[in-house]
């Protein structure tokens, strides 16, 4: 656990559709009370083109909205805020440009999470906003890029899967500049039945005893049917019939008129009507719930899982390393050097007292042999592969890009254009962690539990300095020919590397 907890927490949501900020305070006791919400339609999926290119209107706008945010959080410590961005920022070409200046506005950085992270993420918002029982649940939520369903029970997510389709990209799609038609719909309609097709076995009625909906598009359809007393207090099938046939009487979005409809919802609503009602159809949904608790919820919960020392990213990592039968000694004693290594040098290397740095190193050196499992021949490219291409839970896209960065330039070139490529702050420090893990590999490549001599490590910038008791490596030839080996590799890295 922290020394000192944090009072207040936030979460923001940068959703294709909408922008989310929860603000909550944090208990003694653990608990949490909501003290601000913050919700802007920014419909960031609307300024994609055809090449995937967010246009600058809409970034304008964007970034509008987050210096408001950032106002709010900004003075917030980076451990108690959690940013994440989904479907759009995932699919936009230009979006590395796009978050510098979104991260200058809330003066924090933001994660981008695969479909699978944020499907997990959903459920964990929703499940703390239910009362917990031992039901199998749907949980379906909208976005508007995406589309996310998951099956779980209590606080555990067991299947999820995240569909590219969401209210703003199929109102694009089927009904452009508002115009809706009875054959417009039946084409969303069936879009999304075609998108389905492939999980309709896995999320149909008979593998889950209720249906919850999360999102605002779900809440929104939920207040209208209600209103109309077209279903009580719940979506339902026979509600749903009605609303289409309401929609399908219309010639523009401009002649929906129905009650309760938020004004700003209007340019989405016809997409996402149609992507519950195909839902409902294909999965053979009669009725759906909705919950208060959403991706914001579930980055809340997330973060308070790291706070406390529970961190899923730490589970994550030991189940893949059960999956791969990575030998966890070996793994433990390459922790023990990092620790030695990262110890001696605090007073002269910031990066070295980081908190966040040491656990990517203790990662890292859990996970640098997973790729042995497919081949020993270049296993770390192996490794590195499969860390930066699996859905692994809790860990943002950058999360994955740095660890697979580390473990696939642990041993033999080292090659540093590939650390450009990483978001900052890793681009600057990253190359130091990684010669850590290079230097802790090296010197327990012989996998014994004997102690290491008390040797003295020091960086200086480019320069790289140990020493051994003397005579040390006189009587371990072969540390000292990898050594003389680590050497060479750093050199045409740029580094100096001395020893004695």
């Amino acid at each position: 656990m922290h020394n000192k907890l944090p009072k207040v927490v936030a979460a923001v949501d940068l959703g294709s559709n909408s922008f989310h900020m929860i603000v909550c305070s944090l208990n003694d006791d653990g608990t949490l009370q909501t003290i601000d919400r913050l919700r802007e339609m920014v419909r960031l999926a609307s300024g994609l083109n055809k090449e995937n290119i967010l246009d600058e209107q809409i970034q304008k706008k964007a970034l509008a909205c987050l210096e408001r945010f950032g106002q709010r959080i900004g003075h917030f410590p980076s451990e108690s805020v959690h940013i994440v961005g989904t479907n759009t920022l995932r699919t936009a070409k230009n979006a590395g440009q796009f978050l510098v200046k979104a991260e200058l506005a809330l003066k924090h950085p933001i994660h981008i999470i695969s479909g699978i992270e944020e499907a997990r993420l959903i459920y964990l918002g929703v499940s703390y906003s239910l009362s917990s029982n031992a039901n199998l649940r749907l949980v379906m939520d909208i976005g508007g890029g995406s589309t996310e369903f998951i099956i779980g029970s209590g606080n555990s997510p067991k299947e999820k899967e995240s569909l590219q389709m969401g209210c703003v990209s199929v109102s694009n799609t089927f009904f452009k500049g508002g115009y809706l038609s009875k054959n417009a719909f039946n084409q969303a309609c069936l879009f999304v039945e075609q998108k389905l097709e492939p999980f309709q076995r896995k999320f149909q009625r008979t593998n889950w005893d209720e249906a919850i909906g999360a999102s605002g598009s779900l809440r929104s359809i939920a207040k209208v049917l209600q209103a109309n007393n077209w279903s009580n207090n719940s979506i339902t099938r026979q509600g749903l019939e009605k609303l289409v046939m309401h929609l399908n009487q219309c010639n523009h979005i401009n002649e929906i008129n129905l009650p309760t409809l938020n004004h700003e919802r209007l340019p989405v609503f016809a997409g996402g009507v149609a992507i519950v009602y195909a839902t409902f159809k294909s999965l053979g949904i009669e009725q759906m719930t909705v919950a208060d608790g959403a991706l914001r919820e579930g980055l809340i919960q997330d973060l308070l899982g790291r706070i406390y020392n529970h961190d899923v990213r730490s589970k994550t990592v030991q189940s893949v390393t059960e999956r791969y039968r990575t030998d966890k000694k070996h793994a433990l004693r390459i922790k023990q050097t990092i620790a030695i290594i990262l110890n001696q040098l605090q007073s002269s290397c910031s990066w070295s007292t980081d908190v966040i740095s040491a656990q990517f190193l203790d990662w890292a050196a859990d996970l640098h042999e997973i790729g042995i499992d497919i081949a020993h021949s270049q296993y770390h490219k192996h490794s590195a592969y499969i860390i930066e291409h699996a859905d692994l839970a809790g860990f943002s896209t950058q999360d994955q890009n740095l660890l697979a960065t580390i473990v696939r330039l642990h041993r033999r070139k080292l090659s540093l254009q590939l650390f450009n490529e990483l978001h900052s702050p890793w681009n600057i420090s990253a190359p130091y962690l990684t010669v850590v893990l290079r230097l802790a590999v090296l010197l327990r490549r012989n996998r014994h539990d004997d102690e290491l001599p008390c040797f003295k490590i020091a960086i200086n910038k480019f320069k790289i300095n140990i020493q051994f008791p003397e005579a040390w490596l006189n009587h371990s030839p072969l540390t000292h020919a990898d050594l003389l080996q680590e050497a060479d590799y750093l050199k045409s890295a740029g580094f100096t590397f001395e020893f004695s």
